[in-house]
């Protein structure tokens, strides 16, 4: 059986999906973007900001499944422009331990949801 990860502190679904899964002791996530989860606000003033607030919403929603980054295995980054990698990667970075990250790929796609520069998924295990 699958259970349904949700949380109020990470920005609510906006269609027919859930934050993230938990099925056994595997997470799936949905991507995160850089919504505030109180305001509904968008952060995209600069690419450092914006991906704080997706790491910020990641975090939340690991948490709501009683887990931590330590327990990503795997993380995806859709990113509008390459030339963004450097300073999301710095963001990024900061939330893991360098001898225990994860697996990941980093992907420049044509357009991301509401426009955005970024947009992370992450799986993780118990």
């Amino acid at each position: 059986m699958k259970k349904i990860i949700l949380t109020e502190n990470a920005p609510a679904p906006i269609g027919p999906y859930n934050q993230a899964v938990l099925k056994g002791n595997t997470l799936y996530t949905s991507g995160q973007i850089a919504i505030n989860p109180v305001s509904g606000e968008l952060i995209t003033e600069t690419i450092e900001l914006e991906t704080e607030q997706v790491m910020q919403n990641m975090k939340a929603v690991l948490e709501a499944a009683e887990m931590t980054f330590d327990n990503v295995v795997k993380a995806t980054i859709f990113i509008i422009d390459m030339n963004d990698f450097g300073k999301i990667n710095s963001v990024y970075g900061s939330y893991f331990n360098e001898k225990i990250a994860p697996a990941r790929e980093t992907v420049q796609v044509a357009c991301l949801p509401k426009n955005v520069n970024v947009e992370i998924s992450m799986i993780a295990i118990l």
